[in-house]
């Protein structure tokens, strides 16, 4: 097999194609120049097999390159180029009433400029999120017959894309060509060990791409609503809850997801549900669960904020402890704790906002406050809190203190 080219070199490209030169040469490209070299990566980003991401970048053998060599090049060439959602859509704050489907303006520019260069020994192999007819209408007409064409995303969460990428739980593959399924499905056996391939349709592949961000996002929807229920019922333990369900694997769930606390967030889950919901209502489905989805992870974010308001004395100030959306991470993308921000913004209520993953840490002091522990970070499961504080934690972590009433929610 030849190299293998990445076009698209921001959060998701950049590291996966790290993971994939571990066992193959990588030719990269990026229509941002900045992009184009070696470089310190500002995201935080786990390394694997006990090096360091920076590590892993330094050491690794990606050669930035120009769309031409890289169509003469590599055998398959991955697009990994974003379709991104308006910043409204992105879960940071309430959800506008109107829906849109991604914005795919970058991924059909870049296909129009690979479309000059690629050659019948190409696959191109597209990794972007996209709603399902998106390849049939707006990228197979420009490849026409130049190329092959896969539908290949990627499962991964920013903050670990390389462990992710290389134990997956499943490779989707959608084409129209069983030749190119086998072609990609061999580079898959090369790369990792034993993968499980699911073949199927390029626009089922859309959907299940999709389809299974938004059913994350319903699971947390779920455990959040039964640790709401548990706050409000004397003796009802959420995690007792959750892990009993999660004990039903055959006939329920999986344990992933299922821990109540804060709502999903990420560059996918609030805004894939959006397009969802777009999608919804543009094939006029009885019932838009996406919509209840987004709309229950809002009134879940406010209703945190309310325990804020409603705790403590009136004059005390207010802190949200962390603003990454997931536990050590500094990416902020779909944050549901700037969501809770911007709620008591909504509300004209003054507050301040630390993350030891973005802000310095040396300026940071703790007063006496209404805390709301928006991310999980490890950093402040120890924090040693002011006498006359109130703790709000969702993720019920932050053990009982002298003085300072900690709110466990749903314990």
């Amino acid at each position: 097999m030849k190299k293998i080219g990445f076009i698209g070199l921001g959060k998701l490209g950049l590291p996966v194609a790290i993971a994939v030169s571990s066992k193959f040469e990588v030719m990269g490209y990026d229509v941002n120049p900045a992009l184009m070299k070696k470089r310190t990566y500002e995201h935080k980003e786990e390394g694997l097999w006990g090096k360091s991401f920076q590590e892993l970048f330094d050491e690794s053998n990606i050669t930035f390159n120009s769309l031409e060599e890289i169509c003469k090049e590599c055998s398959i060439i991955f697009v990994a180029v974003q379709t991104p959602h308006l910043p409204a859509y992105e879960g940071i704050t309430r959800m506008p009433e109107e829906r849109a489907d991604f914005n795919y303006t970058y991924l059909i520019n870049c296909v129009k400029e690979l479309s000059k260069f690629v050659n019948p020994e190409n696959v191109v192999t597209i990794v972007s999120t996209v709603l399902p007819g998106t390849l049939r209408e707006h990228i197979l007409p420009i490849l026409k017959d130049k190329c092959a064409v896969v539908y290949n995303p990627s499962f991964i969460a920013m903050g670990t894309v390389i462990k992710d990428y290389m134990n997956p739980e499943f490779i989707l593959l959608g084409s129209d060509h069983k030749l190119n399924l086998d072609f990609l499905s061999f580079f898959y056996h090369l790369l990792l060990v034993k993968p499980t391939i699911i073949p199927m349709s390029i626009e089922s592949a859309e959907l299940t791409k999709v389809a299974y961000n938004a059913f994350i996002s319903l699971k947390i929807v779920y455990a959040n609503t039964l640790m709401e229920i548990c706050q409000k019922i004397d003796r009802c333990n959420v995690d007792d809850v959750t892990h009993a369900l999660g004990k039903a694997t055959d006939r329920l769930i999986s344990t992933k997801y299922l821990t109540a606390g804060m709502g999903d967030g990420g560059g996918c889950h609030p805004r894939d549900n959006i397009a969802m919901s777009w999608l919804a209502q543009k094939l006029n489905l009885s019932y838009d669960i996406f919509e209840a989805n987004i709309k229950a992870r809002e009134l879940q974010a406010n209703y945190l904020v309310m325990l804020m308001i409603e705790n403590g004395p009136v004059n005390l100030p207010k802190i949200i402890l962390g603003s990454s959306f997931k536990p050590e991470t500094n990416i902020e993308t779909g944050s549901p704790a700037v969501l809770c921000s911007n709620l008591l913004l909504e509300k004209g209520l003054k507050f301040t906002m630390f993350d030891p993953y973005i802000n310095s840490i040396e300026y940071f002091k703790l007063i006496p406050a209404v805390y709301l522990v928006g991310t999980k970070h490890n950093f402040f499961k120890g924090l040693i809190f002011p006498k006359g504080s109130v703790v709000i934690d969702p993720h019920r972590y932050i053990a009982d203190q002298e003085g300072v009433e900690v709110i466990r929610v749903g314990e």
